[in-house]
């Protein structure tokens, strides 16, 4: 059976583009929520105006396999990423300890 994981991916957010970068994001949330194995994601906002990553996006997902079959998808339907100098840095992940 597969285990669950957890995509973390920090952004690094060029001046002027957060606006552009967190609507990036919900479309891209919105084509994931639709696919088999999604679980549930959150986007997080640095307090620290210097904060080397502006925005962090945490998903669940049910399993590794799930993931890049969905992430293939959305690479076919969304296409590159069109907010310029957007950059992201994703991992899977998994809790080994609380």
């Amino acid at each position: 059976m597969s285990e669950a994981v957890i995509l973390i991916n920090p952004f690094t957010v060029p001046a002027g583009k957060l606006e552009q970068a967190i609507a990036y994001w919900e479309r891209h949330r919105d084509f994931m929520q639709q696919q088999p194995g999604y679980l549930s994601t959150a986007l997080h906002r640095s307090l620290r105006p210097d904060a080397t990553f502006e925005l962090i996006n945490v998903a669940n997902w049910a399993s590794e396999e799930a993931f890049y079959q969905a992430a293939a998808k959305m690479r076919a339907a969304l296409g590159p990423c069109e907010v310029e100098g957007l950059s992201g840095d994703p991992a899977l992940y998994r809790i080994i300890r609380t």
